[in-house]
């Protein structure tokens, strides 16, 4: 094993084994309990002190807080911070509430259903579309010991109600038309940031190689860039309008670093290219792999996959040189170029590092720069919609057009649509960074794109089958040359024999055989001996009845395979030879037995 290279086994060769005594690193517990204080360190390093000791009731508060640092802690399920904050926030508020009662619960075992009824209808009342989440976070919280142990069983029997279950429904996705839209426009924009920030680049090795060449507005642009990249900062003027000097910093900053207002088009763009969740692209890192000059590699914090499980490596391609904003591995190391003057002032780990100005108070060296999403994920910088409408970015509709409301979350559920589509709906092949479950419950399910294109899929799926059932009707008379004999009016040769839902007019003669006729009556509609007159219409108009019902018990492929050349050829050969009065006067006596199971007896399936 090398430092380039993964390492090989095969037989004769076994594994390496590294030198000395391998100690595993040591991981810090999740969340620590300081008397009242439950210190918490999320799988992102995220981390925050929950005071228990701040809440109401203090008969309350030893189990409160051994209880909630079990459920933030190593063996809890909360693993980041805004879980953990989300859980706090439920907890505090029922606190809050319970002090608040005629007769409050001083202690856990005093508390009563009626308590919680109350509450419930508290947040009801406080205008929450879905009260029983809250009662919700609270139920898991008081199955854990020792809050469990010390409430009372009908507490504990009103924990385990089936709680009505929310179904979030999220933003629709955008169409065709307006995914192009946003994906030309952040394109566009990331074009002209890595336009600006490499042509400052060439004006400063111009300036520092033959600076005769440069103009004399191009020379003193050049000998401030210079003064920023050796002192670490953008220079302070005295004496000017806050705004003004904030104004005027901004300009000069942008030739040398990314900021605030680039990231809503590099990340739209990365999430169209990539097809990672906002979350995942704000904590990518910095540290990444060169694969053969073709690929890189990465490893990212994926949440929400359990405990312990929270890291994924992808490889992306590089792609040829000029197509950077087209491939996810070349737009990466274009980012991770771009903000390297930025990543190397504050030392960053993150591959995100932008230039943060000061305000009215500027912030000098290091402190000017940041990783926008090193607090919190869901800050929203750049101002996505101010971005939108610069562009002028509509929606697609009847006129008057609304503005377009660009989110990376909807982004994301339109790149997973338009996946899935291109893999034929497939859903373990367009599953990536989600299983096909996730895929369906939170991207596919209910969103009107994915409907109209399903819908789309079942008509054509459908029509082909008709039009293969069709066929296969056609070519059951082909042999013989015949077709079927349909006598809309009464028919006069009386020499035939009736049968379920026709007659046949040599029943002793079989076109193919020549024999006495053996088949099935449902084989009668793809013989050139079958007559179909008005008087069969209405047990032919049952049969069909019959047949949809069948279709509703059975599988598609199965029914297409017993009964669909039948519905084909009545729905396509006979029924369109008889006027829609006919038909209409048909449904007037049509008998209530189709006669359907007397082919489905074994002896007709010999």
């Amino acid at each position: 094993m090398t430092a380039d290279h993964r390492g090989a086994t095969h037989p004769g060769r076994p594994a390496a084994v590294p030198a000395g005594f391998y100690a595993p690193e040591s991981r810090p517990e999740t969340a620590q309990r300081s008397g009242l204080i439950v210190q918490f360190r999320g799988e992102d390093d995220r981390t925050k002190a929950f005071d228990v000791g701040s809440l109401p009731l203090p008969g309350w508060h030893e189990a409160l807080a051994e209880s909630f640092a079990a459920r933030v802690g190593p063996d809890g399920r909360l693993r980041t911070l805004a879980s953990a904050i989300g859980q706090w926030t439920a907890l505090a508020r029922f606190m809050r509430f319970l002090a608040t009662r005629p007769r409050p619960p001083v202690t856990p075992d005093r508390l009563t259903r009626a308590d919680l009824d109350a509450f419930v209808g508290h947040v009801a009342a406080a205008g929450r579309r879905h009260p029983w989440g809250v009662v919700k976070r609270l139920c898991v919280l008081f199955e854990l010991p020792p809050l469990g142990e010390v409430v009372g069983a009908p507490v504990r029997d009103y924990m385990n109600l089936p709680f009505p279950k929310p179904r979030h429904t999220s933003a629709n996705a955008y169409s065709d038309g307006e995914y192009r839209s946003i994906v030309s426009a952040a394109r566009a924009d990331a074009a002209a940031i890595r336009d600006r920030l490499y042509g400052s680049k060439r004006l400063l090795v111009r300036w520092r190689g033959d600076r005769a060449t440069l103009t004399p507005d191009e020379a003193s642009l050049a000998a401030q860039l210079a003064q920023v990249i050796e002192q670490g900062r953008v220079p302070v003027t005295s004496g000017t309008c806050p705004i003004q000097e904030l104004a005027a910093r901004t300009v000069l900053a942008r030739h040398l670093f990314v900021t605030g207002m680039d990231l809503t088009p590099l990340m739209l763009l990365f999430t169209a290219i990539t097809g990672l969740n906002a979350e995942s692209i704000k904590e990518l890192p910095a540290q990444h792999r060169v694969l053969d000059s073709s690929a890189v590699e990465v490893r990212f914090i994926k949440r929400r996959r359990g405990p312990r499980r929270w890291f994924q490596t992808v490889t992306w391609e590089i792609g040829a040189p000029g197509r950077e904003l087209h491939t996810p591995g070349g737009l990466y190391l274009l980012l991770h170029d771009l903000m390297a003057p930025s990543r190397a002032i504050n030392g960053t780990a993150s591959l995100w590092s932008i230039w943060r100005g000061g305000g009215r108070q500027p912030r000098l060296g290091d402190q000017e720069h940041m990783d926008p999403f090193v607090r919190t994920l869901g800050t929203s910088h750049g101002g996505q919609q101010r971005w939108a409408r610069q562009h002028q970015l509509v929606a697609d509709g009847p006129p008057p057009q609304q503005p377009l409301t660009v989110t990376l979350r909807r982004m994301r559920k339109t790149v997973e649509i338009r996946r899935t589509k291109q893999l034929g709906g497939h859903l373990p092949s367009a599953a990536q960074t989600n299983s096909a479950a996730t895929l369906f419950r939170n991207y596919l399910r209910g969103d009107p794109i994915t409907l109209d294109w399903a819908e789309s899929v079942v008509s054509d799926a459908l029509a082909d089958a008709e039009s293969a059932a069709l066929e296969a009707h056609r070519r059951a008379l082909d042999p013989v040359g015949g077709s079927l004999v349909i006598a809309p009016h009464d028919y006069a040769n009386a020499g035939h024999r009736d049968t379920a839902w026709s007659a046949c007019t040599e029943p002793d003669r079989h076109p193919e055989t020549g024999k006495p006729c053996r088949v099935s009556f449902l084989d009668c509609f793809h013989c050139q001996n079958c007559l179909i007159t008005a008087a069969h219409l209405p047990r032919l108009l049952a049969l069909m009845e019959a047949l949809t019902e069948r279709r509703e018990l059975l599988g598609e492929m199965q029914w297409w395979s017993r009964y669909g050349h039948v519905w084909a050829a009545i729905r396509n050969d006979v029924l369109t030879r008889f006027t829609p009065a006919q038909i209409a006067q048909a449904r007037t006596i049509q008998p209530a037995d189709a006669l359907l199971d007397l082919v489905e007896s074994p002896w007709e399936r010999v």
